[in-house]
């Protein structure tokens, strides 16, 4: 099984761009903390590369900036590659399956092409510990 799960920061905007054969990729990288922190006291960030095609990188070039923290679900993927050099490189990304806008960089303004989510019904009011009766008569089974 090949499965990763982060939450991170954007370290950057991200890169845009459409194959020749016109499908649309987005590359960003993230700022993952570890766990635990290092002999010093520090805790310690990885830097991810992730790699979101088609619609998820439109939705990501859109919506994604410096400093948004996201969670990203994806798999592993590792490619090798030559160097202008004749070295050989290898670089590991994680491909993006699902991109989680976590809430909203500071000082980020609401952008007209991304309106606030509607209100709450009005006729909905929980009681002080969330629950709201409910008569055996109003449930659907």
């Amino acid at each position: 099984m090949n499965k990763a799960i982060l939450i991170g920061n954007l370290v950057a905007d991200p890169e845009t761009r459409t194959t020749p054969s016109g499908v649309m990729v987005c590359q960003f990288r993230i700022a993952v903390q570890r766990r635990f922190a290092n002999q010093q006291g520090v805790r310690e960030a990885d830097f991810l590369n992730i790699v979101a095609w088609r619609q998820l990188a439109e939705l990501c070039s859109r919506y994604l900036s410096k400093g948004r923290k996201v969670a990203v679900e994806g798999s592993i993927q590792t490619r090798s590659y030559d160097a202008q050099d004749g070295s050989k490189r290898y670089a590991t990304e994680i491909i993006a399956d699902n991109v989680e806008f976590l809430g909203s960089q500071q000082g980020e303004k609401p952008r007209a092409d991304n309106p606030p989510p509607p209100p709450e019904p009005s006729g909905y009011v929980p009681d002080a510990d969330g629950f709201t009766d409910v008569e055996d008569d109003e449930l659907p089974f």
